[in-house]
């Protein structure tokens, strides 16, 4: 038979198919036959890839340099006498490590939710008996067979139908049930939402019947092939996470050449070696940051708090900040820009289109109200309602249907009583028409809905007032112009007709669907959210391509793509087909122009996903079905839909909505903007106060003076500054510009656009005002007094430092007191750092003496002035601007 996956079974003629599968339609397969099969094919199940221990993954979790540095860091402080800073800064990779092990879970995750999807039983032919099996027993070549409510247990090509729809959203992205036949116009460029004689595992029945052979099962199915595809597709380091890799190998390559210089020089100019030692370590400590890791952790989980009020439930921290620099929304259609909730909006009756609103408000022409009449009985949907809340039942189109009469004053249980259903002919894709028959006081009515094409075709009179008139060719041509203004602006249209009898009419399509009675036209689409267009424009304002990537026809697409302003002039639209047209290079060139995917298979999304990331783009990827859980992993962020999305979209996404809007993105990607600019200004104070730290000893030890500031000192002050500062800067509020300003690059620094320079700067300006005030001091009142300005200086000029950070251009003085959190940890800091001084029990532990009134002028006036040097700084630059 070959190897399964590599044929396409929808393109065979029957007896080609028959023989390819060596089956007897009728018969099914023979016990010997089935077991012969499974060894050939395996169980009908899903595989997972090899697993890694926990314990491996947490070891794994260590190899990151920032993360030995720190641990080096711990072990110095211990040595150091340090233990609170020693123990902190181990629970910190502890809760890193832990957190890493987690996230990697993710696709294990997705397969075991991949495979609680899988069907539990199957009914078969086997050996001309009718029997139910285990799914998992399927094997190539069985009959199986299918009715409304059943999942589909394998993959596998239909040989009977009566009136069958699936459900194939998850699969393949479609947003309705799809009418399924047994022969088609297909091609090897046919995707695989257009492969109608086939069935796949995973989607459901919505409607009628069939019978299919299995042409595919376990990790051959193209549910098989996805879950190949998560257990091989890798996530994408965050950009946080790199630039922060990046950062902890610069600081600890930069600290311990400065510590093996000053211990060097110190050792040269006949420093004591053991005290050396101990400088040139604290001054290691000094130099890392160690308190960044956790104040990242707790930027990010305080941005996650915000955002679950806001409808999106962050499942991995960094996901915040990677889409405040997303540069790209690949977004689906249904359910996130639209609605997800098919409506009608258009109506034509009495010789004219007309918004579907537009009836309640005029009231009811005959027409008008036999077309909402007949939508709303030939139809086999239902809207349950209970307190609070509606249960919708059926297939979309008819719901449609019946919310729309509903909302009309129509109610179909009172209509159903007055005109009870006593006869049908249900809907045949061969036919495309649906007709009932109804009892209506002394006579009976025959209601018949479907593609107006063929419904035409039955008519022979139409109804115009409470007149019915005979349909001439004029009148004829003019409803399937009207027909076609409909389909063009992508309504999905349906046809209503009538006919009345004097006695039940026998139940046979040649009496029920002839001779009818036209009365009128529906246009029905998936409306757009009415929130969503300018979210997309705020997203255009900054900088932001929105992509949208569906599974509905290429037509439809473009109609919602346009109206919601994602589809411009000169953009394109492209359809799976065309895609695999494109080689990648080709794909690359055209990629910045196309801004609507439709009809595209899992594979087509990874594929733009990473064309899009070759151009150094950062990606956001939304999604809720099976088919979508590969890319979603890609992508640099994965949004997962909370109410439609699969537990397989969402175990393989780093974010979840959970109202499945569109919107909610971009307040998110609004949220992830100003978290990745507040960690820049921890960033920024915390490098620009350890640089000052580094100088002050580093230049002292240079120039051959006394040491400033003795070990104490040094982590004293690292202790105080690094913690609560630090952590009060990630709670400043969005600046109003932040959707105003591009998306940075992917591979940007977090020293880029000057920061670094700014760093430098700052930080040789608190070191020059402290070593001043060292030498000034130290000669003026000797070596302790000295010692004790510098290390008052150096703490409290840090803490000033901390509105110098708030804003990079504004003013420390614009919006000064909107953090509460700021005020509060300048407070307690600067009583931590003058109870030392202030308190003569502690001198000695300290090495720190009593100053007097002029030299704590001195220390005001000196821990101010880096404010004002940068205030002065930032008008010249805005003077210059």
């Amino acid at each position: 038979m070959g190897k399964q996956k590599t044929i396409r079974y929808d393109l065979m003629d029957d007896r080609s198919f028959d023989q390819a599968l060596k089956i007897d339609r009728k018969k099914g397969l023979n016990e010997r036959e089935v077991q012969a099969r499974r060894l050939e094919f395996g169980k009908n199940e899903l595989t997972e890839g090899k697993k890694v221990s926990l314990f491996r993954k947490f070891v794994d979790q260590f190899k990151d340099f920032l993360i030995l540095v720190l641990i080096a860091a711990a072990v110095i402080s211990g040595a150091l006498g340090e233990v609170s800073d020693a123990v902190l800064i181990l629970l910190i990779v502890v809760l890193n490590a832990v957190i890493g092990v987690v996230q990697e879970n993710k696709a294990e995750s997705a397969m075991a939710s991949l495979k609680k999807m899988t069907v539990h039983e199957a009914k078969v032919i086997r050996s001309g008996v009718h029997q139910i099996i285990r799914s998992e027993e399927l094997v190539p070549g069985d009959i199986v067979l299918l009715e409304a409510g059943d999942a589909v247990p394998a993959d596998g090509r239909l040989i009977e139908i009566a009136g069958l729809k699936v459900q194939e959203s998850a699969l393949t992205g479609e947003s309705v049930p799809v009418e399924k036949t047994l022969k088609g116009d297909f091609n090897e460029a046919t995707p695989l939402a257009d492969r109608t004689n086939m069935v796949y595992m995973h989607s459901s029945v919505t409607y009628g019947r069939g019978t299919f052979v299995v042409t595919a099962t376990g990790m051959d199915t193209e549910i098989g092939k996805i879950a190949g595809m998560i257990q091989n597709t890798e996530s994408q380091a965050t950009p946080l996470t790199q630039n922060i890799n990046q950062l902890g190998k610069t600081l600890g390559l930069a600290a311990l050449i400065c510590c093996g210089v000053v211990f060097a020089v110190g050792l040269l100019r006949g420093g004591n070696p053991l005290e050396m030692f101990l400088t040139a370590v604290s001054l290691a400590v000094a130099a890392i940051p160690e308190g960044l890791p956790a104040i990242v952790t707790v930027v990010l989980a305080l941005g996650t708090m915000r955002l679950a009020k806001k409808n999106a439930i962050i499942r991995k921290l960094p996901a915040v900040e990677t889409l405040g620099c997303a540069s790209v929304i690949c977004t689906d259609k249904t359910g996130t820009l639209t609605q997800n909730r098919m409506t009608i909006k258009k109506v034509y009756a009495n010789e004219g289109i007309i918004d579907a609103e537009a009836i309640k408000e005029d009231g009811f022409t005959p027409s008008e109200k036999f077309v909402v009449r007949i939508g709303e009985l030939c139809n086999d949907a239902q809207i349950i309602k209970d307190p609070g809340k509606s249960v919708e039942v059926g297939d979309p189109t008819e719901v449609a249907m019946v919310d729309y009469a509903d909302r009309l004053g129509f109610e179909k249980n009172i209509n159903i009583k007055e005109a009870p259903r006593v006869g049908e002919l249900p809907f045949d894709s061969d036919r495309k028409l649906m007709t009932t028959v109804h009892h209506y006081h002394d006579t009976y009515l025959s209601f018949t809905k479907g593609a107006p094409d063929c419904l035409l075709s039955k008519c022979t009179h139409y109804l115009k007032g409470y007149e019915i008139l005979e349909l001439t060719p004029e009148r004829r041509q003019e409803i399937l112009s009207a027909n076609d203004t409909l389909a063009n602006d992508s309504y999905r249209v349906l046809g209503y007709a009538f006919q009345q009898y004097q006695k039940k009419p026998p139940i046979e399509e040649k009496k029920l669907e002839n001779g009818l009675i036209f009365a009128g036209l529906t246009g029905m689409i998936d409306p757009p959210r009415e929130e969503v267009r300018d979210s997309v424009r705020d997203c255009h304002q900054a900088g932001i391509k929105t992509v949208m990537i569906t599974g509905d026809h290429k037509q439809t697409a473009v109609a919602i793509a346009k109206d919601l302003e994602i589809f411009k002039d000169g953009d394109l639209a492209l359809s799976g087909a065309e895609l695999d047209q494109l080689t990648d290079q080709e794909l690359d060139d055209v990629i910045a122009r196309v801004s609507v995917y439709a009809r595209v298979s899992p594979e087509d999304k990874v594929r733009i996903v990473q064309a899009w990331q070759r151009r150094g783009d950062v990606v956001a990827m939304t999604g809720d079905g099976v088919n979508d859980a590969p890319a979603l992993k890609r992508a640099d962020i994965g949004c997962a839909m909370g109410i439609t999305g699969t537990d397989v979209s969402k175990e393989a996404a780093d974010m979840i909505l959970t109202d499945d809007n569109f919107s909610t993105i971009v307040s998110a990607v609004k949220e992830g903007r100003g978290i990745y600019d507040n960690i820049k200004k921890a960033v920024h104070f915390l490098l620009s106060c350890n640089i000052a730290e580094i100088l002050v000893i580093f230049i002292a030890t240079l120039i051959g003076l006394p040491q400033p500031l003795v070990p104490v000192h040094i982590l004293w002050i690292n202790l105080v500054t690094d913690s609560l500062p630090a952590l009060a800067l990630g709670m400043e509020k969005q600046s109003d510009d932040v959707m105003k300003e591009k998306p940075r690059k992917k591979d940007d620094s977090i020293f880029a656009h000057g920061l670094g320079g700014r760093i430098v700067f700052q930080g040789i300006v608190l070191f020059l005002i402290s070593l001043i005030v060292f030498v000034s001091a130290e000669k003026a009142y000797g070596l302790a007094v000295g010692r004790t300005m510098t290390f008052c200086v150096l703490g409290l000029s840090q803490l000033a430092h901390l509105l110098n950070v708030r804003s990079e251009q504004q003013s420390a003085f614009k919006h000064l007191f909107t953090n509460r959190y700021l005020w509060g940890a300048m407070a307690i800091s600067v009583c931590v750092q003058l109870i030392v001084v202030l308190i003569p029990a502690l001198h000695p532990f300290f090495t720190v003496t009593a100053l007097n009134a002029v030299q704590w002028v001195t220390v005001v006036l000196a821990s101010v002035a880096p404010l004002a040097v940068v205030e002065i700084t930032k008008a010249v630059q805005k003077a210059r601007a």
